[in-house]
């Protein structure tokens, strides 16, 4: 203790010598009456921290995002991953949806599916440490920077041109009767197969099962576009003939819909009832049918995708909705303001509207006011839990000036994820049990809270009349704060005690707890 007052005494100015007195018999007082929860405690009235959905799209397919090229050592592979995590955690994103099925293969542990040749080079062979596991490395460093991983699936893309040689592990072979060749070196899963579907579920639910996710994700890709087939119709004429010859009287899109319509609404329900906190979210085609709204032109997802995203949207077999509006605020056409409006009115069950923006179509200033913009449109049109998911991170990597728009922007200060309270049947959260206890200049806190039901705590620290709020990692059991802080007044540094402190965590439907308060006598 000499030497800390010592080493005080040299750096401060004889005008706070008599405030780190004070503080030393503070802590002394401390230390002989433990710091403790007040009595009848008073839960002050604290400005919330902000609530907006962050995330980027990490995509592995043709190696886009991650890892950067087949092969590379797992060394490498953690040195990228950590790269892109640190990146979104510097500039207070608070989720990632990272692609881990790009074509009917993985970058996981599987019994359903080869190992992807994205990963290594080669399908169906793995990492060179059999202990290494891609996507639990990636739950879990995404964890400890207080992201959300939200595993992004392709449900019926079945082999990429650029993803290799169709091996003898390709679900291409093992899978055969499941399975249309298009041209250009695609294959598909034909999506009204029960087959099909019970595969993809299973591949989805098992990873539900076996991991630590915070959210399932499917992209645009249901039926595959015509450009995929040369222009040409999807090849599922055998099942078709087998539908009509078994009585059935659906015209041919409504039965290709109605396949696709069966398949979300059952995984939704499966996913709900093994771990309801789990999110899931789709990100379709951001126009559902032209001249809807009047003025929108431009390609027929309901006809061509055999995606009716509108009506999914309308049951509520999603929690979050991510419509790709990759298009400038004023083309007009294609307007990103006109059709988030319109996708809010069809949100009738009030489950989260992020939309999908292409940060990377545009460069320089004009990107940089597009996507600052279409951020504010966004905050503006979804008012209760905004957010917003950025395609891909790779304009992010390495482009200083547009994180800084984004940091010193609307993005200035870290989000909690909006709360999803139809995941929840905790409507009011009990305050955490803590443990606290003195350590030198500072105050411990322990959480006790079970592990499994808490998404992140956070700290409150009163010092003088401003409230320091921390975001601490569910990761994280201990939090110290210090019961000093340093703070500029009138050009001068000045010392300032902690008062109070509150805790609170919120479990993992996003609902914040009661806090605990701490009065620091």
């Amino acid at each position: 203790m000499i030497n800390i007052i010592y080493k005080y005494i040299c750096m401060t100015s004889l005008r706070n010598l008599l405030l780190l007195l004070l503080v030393l018999s503070t802590v002394t007082c401390a230390q002989l009456s433990k710091t403790a929860p007040t009595s009848t405690p008073e839960i002050p009235e604290v400005e919330q921290i902000d609530r907006e959905f962050r995330a980027a799209w990490v995509a592995t397919v043709a190696n886009i995002n991650w890892p950067s090229e087949p092969g590379l050592s797992i060394m490498d592979q953690k040195a990228e991953a950590l790269l892109l995590l640190d990146l979104l955690e510097k500039n207070n994103f608070n989720a990632v949806i990272f692609q881990v099925r790009p074509q009917g293969d993985a970058l996981y542990k599987s019994d359903l599916e080869p190992w992807s040749y994205y990963l290594t080079g080669q399908q169906g062979v793995g990492p060179e440490d059999p202990d290494f596991d891609p996507l639990d490395f990636w739950i879990n460093e995404a964890h400890k920077r207080n992201i959300e991983l939200h595993v992004w699936l392709n449900p019926y893309r079945a082999h990429h041109p650029s993803g290799g040689p169709v091996s003898e592990f390709s679900v291409v072979k093992t899978m055969p009767e499941l399975v249309a060749e298009l041209e250009g070196g695609y294959w598909w899963f034909i999506p009204t197969m029960k087959g099909t579907q019970d595969h993809s579920h299973a591949v989805v639910m098992d990873i539900v099962d076996r991991y630590d996710i915070d959210g399932v994700h499917f992209d645009d890709y249901f039926y595959p576009y015509p450009s995929y087939n040369g222009g040409k119709d999807f090849p599922d004429e055998k099942s078709w003939n087998a539908y009509q010859d078994s009585g059935g009287k659906l015209s041919k899109s409504d039965w290709r819909r109605n396949g696709v319509d069966t398949f979300i609404e059952r995984l939704y329900d499966s996913i709900k009832k093994e771990k309801p906190h789990v999110k899931f979210g789709i990100s379709p085609f951001g126009i559902w049918r032209p001249d809807h709204p009047k003025s929108i032109k431009g390609f027929d997802q309901h006809e061509v995708l055999f995606a009716d995203a509108r009506k999914w949207l309308r049951e509520g077999w999603v929690d979050y909705y991510t419509p790709q509006l990759y298009w400038p605020i004023n083309q007009i056409p294609q307007s990103f303001s006109t059709l988030l409006g319109w996708w809010k009115d069809q949100n009738v069950k009030e489950r989260h509207l992020w939309p999908g923006m292409s940060i990377g179509r545009y460069q320089g200033e004009r990107q940089r006011d597009e996507v600052v913009n279409q951020i504010m449109v966004t905050r503006g049109i979804v008012r209760e839990a905004p957010g917003a998911v950025h395609w891909s991170i790779a304009p992010l990597v390495g482009d200083d000036t547009l994180q800084t728009a984004l940091r010193n922007g609307p993005y200035r200060n870290s989000a909690l994820v909006p709360a999803s309270p139809w995941m929840s049947d905790q409507k009011k959260v009990d305050a955490p049990e803590i443990t606290v206890d003195e350590n030198g200049m500072g105050v411990r806190f322990e959480i006790n809270q079970a592990k499994e039901n808490m998404n992140a705590w956070i700290v409150y620290v009163k010092y003088g009349e401003d409230w320091i709020k921390e975001i601490v990692p569910r990761t994280q059991r201990l939090k110290r704060i210090n019961i000093v802080r340093e703070i500029l007044a009138d050009g001068e540094a000045t010392q300032v005690l902690a008062e109070k402190v509150m805790v609170s965590y919120l479990n993992r439907s996003g609902i914040e707890s009661d806090k605990q308060v701490f009065v620091i006598e």
